[in-house]
């Protein structure tokens, strides 16, 4: 796993959501930069128009392949940054968070994360935008 550590310091409070508050990547790692993904599928068009959790499921499909195509995988994330255009979506983003996390990090080693509300995306139909770094 090319030397992460994933942690949370044990003088701050564990984060309710899945993620945490520290990573690391050993020295001579590869960093590897993951523009933000949308809910934008292979022909180019937004996929679940108004629906967080369709929207999600995209945007992770989509980081899934960038990573499979740099030669890494969930475990080698070491951040997200994760941008909404609606404080209304944040239970369902989380709850997509909770029931999909579980299964990519079976171990309970959630990369940090940071949550953003922004006023808009490229597209307006778009809901949600998720950039990673990764590193092997």
């Amino acid at each position: 796993m090319a030397g992460i550590r994933i942690f949370n310091p044990e003088t701050l409070a564990v984060p309710r959501a899945p993620y945490s508050l520290v990573a690391s990547a050993a020295p001579g790692s590869t960093l590897i930069a993951i523009a933000g993904q949308v809910a934008v599928g292979r022909d180019g068009k937004v996929v679940g128009k108004g629906d967080i959790e369709r929207q999600a499921a995209q945007v992770f499909a989509n980081m899934a392949e960038c990573l499979k195509a740099a030669g890494a995988d969930w475990k080698n994330v070491i951040q997200f940054m994760s941008f909404l255009t609606r404080r209304q979506d944040i239970p369902g983003f989380a709850a997509y968070r909770q029931r999909e996390f579980k299964t990519l990090y079976p171990d309970g080693a959630f990369p940090p994360n940071t949550l953003l509300i922004v006023s808009g995306l490229v597209d307006d139909d778009m809901l949600l935008e998720v950039q990673a770094i990764a590193a092997v």
